[in-house]
């Protein structure tokens, strides 16, 4: 039986200690923190609960299909809330856009705010579609662990049919006129931690899964989807480590022998699946002189993805007129971005709000659980921010959220304040990113870290900095695509 160490419990290692487990290995997952899921993580403030992220949930059949490959229905463990209108778009001006899977309510409103849109807008959701199944066939299944991917034909054509070198902003253009959708729509950059300005189109396919598949909640929290993992796991016979760190992959002849611990213990596998932000824990855990590929040099030369400040917020009451998901737009969009990627905090933010509670009133029974977030840039080597800068950050959006006719301030319980420093140092996020790698650079976007180590050769890597890349769909994949490479030769029970 081999036996295989996971560095990291989010939901990239879940997912491959899940496929691993079922298929007859030993697996051993260390996770420093005190709860598995990583940035799914839950939160409490009095009555209150949140999910710190994702708050958006899309491609269900992933989460599922970790459960499927198990042997397992994955009802038994949670229950899907598909939201058809699932996110309020207001601009600056207060004029508004609902998205929705309801293709008439949609419609409707293109027909009211752009006219040119309401003819346009099937063809676009025949674009996006297209869009996202090459990326479905030709793109998520690979971990370019070898030079059939890199050199596949297949991939190739597929890769000069998916937009490359359009970004994301011209592309939407040919499809949209009005300031408040093409923020709509342009704000799909920001799942991937980029700027729609710059990153390829090849990300508008996002909107196939919010305006065709839908956007999803799940029951009693989305933390129920790592809760889930965690259940199956155990029941499959993984070893769960919490709160104990990893210190040190020991290597020797290209081989990571030993896992150095934070309880003092020196643990020997057969392989080593590292689930955490790659540009962080790489360099952290092994020796530069075992990385040739991977020097510090070139760790720093990746363009890190925008952050955030949160703001979790327990209200006495309920406010009126929310959705689950809304969306309240800066005045100037591409100044907005320009100012995030200068490592300056914007003076007029787009800010989000998710209010789970609308959907599901168990999870905050004395009133609103409000997730606010602010795009914010990363850190940068020699930024520091004072607790009062913060704190008058967190005025500053409070104020923009009153110029939008939202009072919180007088109904506020608890609250509690999440900046990038925190982010860095709870998830080991490289510069405070929330999302991995800016796709703002093409070879960022498309030749991303492969999912094993180019200088060792029993070392592989899952999570949102590698292939397929950013979001939790995505991480899900990594973490069964490493599966399945380190099942090779062997006979998969499941797992295709």
């Amino acid at each position: 039986m081999r036996k295989i160490a996971i560095v990291g419990g989010g939901l990239g290692g879940l997912s491959a200690s899940i496929s691993l487990a079922s298929n007859g290995c030993e697996v051993h997952i260390y996770e420093k923190n005190e709860h598995f899921g990583g940035k799914l993580m839950p939160v409490s403030l009095g009555s209150h609960t949140f999910d710190f992220g994702p708050n958006t949930i899309t491609m269900p059949q992933i989460f599922d299909g970790v459960f499927q490959d198990a042997g397992e229905d994955p009802r038994d463990y949670f229950e899907w809330i598909k939201l058809d209108t699932h996110t309020r778009n207001i601009s600056s001006n207060g004029e508004i856009f609902e998205m929705s899977t309801d293709v008439d309510h949609v419609m409707n409103q293109l027909k009211e705010l752009d006219p040119y849109a309401a003819q346009r807008y099937s063809d676009y959701l025949a674009e996006v579609t297209r869009l996202y199944h090459l990326a479905e066939k030709e793109f998520f299944p690979r971990t370019f662990t070898s030079m059939k991917d890199y050199l596949s034909p297949s991939l190739f054509n597929a890769f000069t049919k998916v937009r490359p070198l359009q970004s994301m902003d011209s592309f939407h253009r040919k499809y949209f006129n009005h300031p408040l959708l093409l923020q709509t729509f342009n704000r799909y950059a920001t799942y991937i931690g980029s700027s729609p300005f710059q990153a390829p189109a090849t990300f508008s396919l996002i909107a196939y899964l919010e305006m065709i598949q839908g956007v999803y909640y799940v029951k009693g929290g989305n933390v129920k989807i790592a809760e889930s993992m965690v259940r199956l796991a155990k029941k499959l016979g993984v070893h769960m480590h919490l709160g104990v760190e990893v210190k040190k992959i020991n290597v020797s002849n290209a081989e990571a022998k030993s896992l150095s611990l934070s309880n003092g213990d020196e643990v020997e596998f057969d392989a080593v699946v590292m689930n955490g932000d790659l540009l962080e824990a790489y360099p952290k855990l092994v020796e530069e002189r075992y990385r040739p590929s991977m020097k510090n040099k070139k760790v720093e030369s990746y363009s890190p993805s925008i952050s955030a400040f949160v703001l979790l917020v327990g209200l006495n009451k309920r406010l009126d007129n929310l959705l689950h998901h809304q969306v309240y737009f800066s005045s100037d969009y591409k100044r907005e971005f320009e100012t995030l990627f200068n490592g300056e905090y914007p003076d007029d933010p787009t800010i989000y709000i998710s209010n789970s509670s609308v959907t599901d009133p168990s999870v905050s029974p004395d009133g609103d659980n409000l997730f606010i977030l602010v795009n914010a840039p990363h850190i940068r080597a020699a930024s520091s921010k004072s607790l009062d800068d913060y704190e008058q950050y967190r005025d500053l959006v409070y104020d923009r959220l009153e110029s939008f006719g939202l009072h919180i301030r007088p109904h506020i319980l608890h609250e509690k304040m999440i900046t990038p420093h925190d982010i860095q140092a709870k998830f080991g996020a490289f510069r405070g990113a929330l999302y991995g790698i800016s796709a703002n650079e093409r070879k960022n976007t498309f030749l991303r870290p492969s999912n094993r180590s180019k200088d060792i050769r029993n070392l592989y890597f899952a999570g949102g900095t590698t292939h397929p890349g950013g979001g939790s769909p995505m991480v899900i994949m990594s973490g069964r695509n490493v599966a399945r490479e380190l099942l090779k030769g062997s006979v998969p029970k499941q797992l295709s």
